[in-house]
C-alpha cells in the first residue's frame, strides 16, 4: 500500500513508504519458491489461532477444533476454529505488513507452539488473488462481534465490525476471489491436492469441499496420522508400513528404513536408504515437516554431505524455519539435529555390519563410496566396514580382509593409470597391488594396519616394481647393447631410458613405467630451462630438483622384442623403439602428449613403408 508521505518539519524521523504491489512482486520471485505457497500460509495461520485457542480451552475434545477448505473454481475459502480477531487485532496486525498476530496478549512467550515467525503470511494470497476477505470472530470474550476485513492488491482495505450472528463460532474465514491468471493454483483438485501435500502430517483435522454433492460433507486431507506415529501388530509389519510410505513420498522401494527419533527437539521420521547408487556430488533433498506443516521437500541441510545414501522425512517441533519457511535456518539447534542424526545413520551401519551381513552386501553393492567417505572420518565405522569395502586390485575387485590375506605386503598406486601400468606385469610377479587412484581409497588402504596389524601398506614406486623384473644374461645385454643405445637416443626428447629384462607375461613386448609426478617434475624443469635468467627461471630453478626419468622396460621373452633388438638398420632400429614407446604409452591409457601422438603415427607410418619396401 502506498502512502502520502508525511509532512515532517526538517531533520525530523519520517516513515517508509510501502508500495504493496512492489511488495508482493518482491515476494512472488525472491522469497516464495512458487504461488502456491499461499495455501500453506493460510493453513499455517489457522493452525496457529487453533493453538492459541487449545490454550484459552485446553479441556476441550481433541476434535472439537478443526480446518475446512472449500473450493468451486471461483472463489477459495479457509476456514478455521481458532482464536480469531477483535476489531483491535484486525487494524493491529492485518493492516500493518511485518506485524505478526501471535506477538499479541503475551502469546510471544510460547512461540514455540507456533508454526509461523513472521507476520507477512498473508501478504502471499495476493499472489494468486486481487483481494482478500478476511470475516473473523475473536474466543476470547464470549459475545465479542464480527469483524470484517477485505484487502486489495493496489493497497486499499476496510474494515468493519458485524453482528456476531455473521460469524456464529470464533474463528476466521479467509476468502480469496482468484484471478483468471491463477487458475492453476486455485482450480478445486490443485487445492485439494495442495492441502494434502502441505497438511497431511497435521495434528488438527482438515477437510476439503468442492461444494458438490459428493464432496458437501468433506474430504479428510489428513485422514492418518505420521506412519510412525501409529501403531503396529507387529514389528515386521511397522518396517513394512514405514517402507510403504517411503516408497509413496520418494518413489522408490527403500532398501531399508531407518527410524529416526530426537524427543530433545521432537523429532520423528525415517530415512530410505537408497537402492541405488548415486553420484557423490549429489546431494538429495529432504522433506521437512514443521509441527506437521511441509516446510521443505529440498532441505539438504538436514544431514552431513556424506550422507547422500539415504532420503528422509521427518517432522520436528523445535526447527527453525527461514523468513520465506521453505527452508531451514541454520543455527545450534539445527547443527546439533544434524549431528544426531548423522549418529543414527552410523548406528544403522553397525548393526547391519554386526548382525544381517546379507543386507550390508547389498547396502556396500550400492553405496561403498558414500561409506568410504565416511570410514576416512569416523574410527569407528572405519573398523567396521573397511574389511568389507571393495577395491581393485590385481587379483580383480575383491575386499581387503581377503587381499590381505594373500599378500603380506599391499602395495597401492597414487592413480588410476599408474595402476592400469603396471597390474598385469605385477600380477604376474606376484605383486599385491590396490587401485588407490579412486576417491578415499589410497587413504584407506594405508589405515589397513590399524585394523589389520600383521599387514604392511606402502606406495608403489618404480623402483619396487622394476626390481621384481629378472635381468637378462650379460651375453644378451652385450648383444643388444647397440640398439639399446640407439633407443636411447630415439626416446630422448622424452627423457626417457631403456633398459632390456625378462618379464610376464611374454605377451607384453614392453612396460613404460612413469609416474604424474615424474612427468610434473620433468615438465617444471623444461620451464625452467626455457625460461633460464628470468624471474621465473629463478623461482623455478630453486624448486627443481633432479628430474626422474620414464623407463621403456622391453621383454626379452617377447619374440618381437628379440627380433628388434638385432635390428642392425640404425633408422629402422630408432623407428622399431619408437613403436615400442608408442605402444607401452597407448597400454598405460594415460593422456597422451602432442609429441607422443606424432611418434606414434610416425613409427607407424615408417614400419609401413618399410615393409612396403622390402615386399617390393
Amino acid at each position: 500500500m502506498t502512502l502520502p508521505p508525511p509532512v515532517s518539519p526538517d531533520g525530523a524521523d519520517r516513515a517508509f513508504q510501502v508500495d504493496l504491489r512492489g511488495l508482493v512482486d518482491l515476494l512472488s520471485h525472491h522469497l516464495y519458491s512458487s504461488p502456491r505457497v499461499y495455501l500453506r500460509e493460510l493453513l499455517q495461520n489457522a493452525v496457529d489461532a487453533l493453538t492459541a485457542r487449545r490454550g484459552l480451552e485446553p479441556d476441550a475434545p481433541a476434535d472439537a477444533f478443526g480446518i475446512r477448505l472449500f473450493a468451486d473454481g471461483a472463489v477459495v475459502r479457509v476456514e478455521d476454529d481458532g482464536v480469531g480477531l477483535s476489531e483491535a487485532d484486525v487494524h493491529t496486525f492485518l493492516a500493518t505488513i511485518g506485524r505478526s498476530s501471535k506477538r499479541a496478549d503475551g502469546i510471544a512467550e510460547q512461540r514455540g507452539d507456533f508454526i509461523g515467525q513472521f507476520g507477512i503470511g498473508l501478504l502471499s494470497c495476493f499472489l494468486v488473488a486481487d483481494e482478500i476477505h478476511v470475516l473473523s470472530r475473536s474466543a476470547r470474550t464470549p459475545d465479542a462481534p464480527a469483524v470484517e476485513w477485505r484487502g486489495h492488491g493496489d493497497g486499499s482495505y476496510s474494515v468493519r465490525t458485524l453482528p456476531a450472528s455473521a460469524r456464529p463460532r470464533p474463528g476466521t474465514t479467509v476468502t480469496l476471489t482468484p484471478r483468471s491468471d491463477t487458475g492453476e493454483w486455485t482450480r478445486p483438485a490443485q487445492v485439494h491436492a495442495l492441502g494434502r501435500h502441505f497438511g497431511s502430517l497435521l495434528r488438527h483435522p482438515v477437510t476439503f469441499s468442492d461444494g458438490t454433492a459428493s464432496g458437501a460433507s468433506g474430504i479428510l486431507v489428513n485422514a492418518e496420522p505420521a506412519p510412525w506415529a501409529r501403531t503396529y501388530p507387529t514389528p515386521g509389519s511397522r518396517s513394512r508400513a514405514l517402507a510403504a510410505y517411503g516408497e509413496e513420498v520418494f518413489g522408490f522401494a527403500p532398501l531399508d528404513t531407518i527410524e529416526l527419533d530426537l524427543p530433545a527437539v521432537g523429532l520423528k521420521g525415517i530415512a530410505c536408504v537408497l537402492p541405488e547408487a548415486v553420484p557423490a556430488g549429489r546431494r538429495h533433498g529432504h522433506r521437512v515437516h514443521v509441527k506437521g506443516m511441509l516446510l521443505s521437500e529440498q532441505a539438504d541441510e538436514i544431514l552431513p554431505e556424506w550422507a547422500f545414501f539415504v532420503r528422509c522425512v521427518i517432522d520436528a517441533e523445535s526447527l527453525r524455519p527461514t523468513a520465506s519457511r521453505e527452508a531451514l535456518y541454520e543455527d545450534d539447534t539445527l547443527a546439533a539435529v544434524r549431528d544426531a542424526l548423522a549418529e543414527r545413520l552410523r548406528a544403522w551401519i553397525a548393526r547391519a555390519a554386526a548382525s544381517d551381513p546379507e543386507l550390508l552386501g547389498r547396502f556396500l553393492q550400492a553405496h561403498h563410496l558414500a561409506v568410504k567417505s565416511l570410514a576416512v572420518h569416523d574410527d569407528e565405522i572405519l573398523r567396521l566396514l573397511l574389511p568389507w569395502l571393495p577395491f581393485e586390485t590385481t587379483d580383480g575387485h575383491t575386499t581387503l580382509d581377503e587381499f590381505a590375506r594373500t599378500h603380506r605386503t599391499v602395495l597401492v598406486t597414487s592413480s588410476v593409470e599408474e595402476f592400469r601400468q603396471v597390474a598385469a606385469i605385477a600380477s604376474a610377479a606376484g605383486l599385491g597391488v590396490v587401485n588407490g587412484g579412486y576417491t578415499y581409497d589410497r587413504e584407506l588402504v594405508h589405515r589397513l594396519p590399524e585394523i589389520r596389524p600383521e599387514a604392511s601398506v606402502a606406495d608403489l614406486d618404480p623402483a619396487t616394481l622394476t626390481a621384481h623384473l629378472d635381468p637378462v644374461d650379460r651375453e644378451t645385454e652385450l648383444a643388444a647393447s647397440a640398439y639399446l643405445a640407439l633407443a636411447r637416443d630415439a626416446l630422448a626428447v622424452f627423457d626417457c631410458d631403456v633398459a632390456l629384462r625378462t618379464f610376464h607375461p611374454a605377451s607384453a613386448p614392453a612396460l613404460l613405467v612413469d609416474s604424474r609426478e615424474a612427468r610434473h617434475e620433468r615438465t617444471r624443469s623444461q620451464l625452467a630451462r626455457e625460461q633460464e635468467g628470468g624471474l621465473w627461471g629463478d623461482i623455478l630453478g630453486a624448486l627443481r630438483q633432479e628430474a626422474p626419468r620414464a623407463q621403456l622396460i622391453l621383454n626379452q621373452l617377447n619374440p618381437l622384442v628379440r627380433t628388434a633388438v638385432a635390428i642392425d638398420e640404425p633408422e629402422l632400429a630408432r623407428t622399431s623403439a619408437e613403436a615400442l614407446y608408442g605402444q607401452a604409452a597407448l597400454l598405460s591409457r594415460r593422456p597422451l602428449r602432442p609429441a607422443e601422438s606424432s611418434l606414434i603415427n610416425r613409427s607407424f607410418l615408417d614400419l609401413l613403408a618399410h615393409a612396403l619396401r622390402k615386399d617390393s
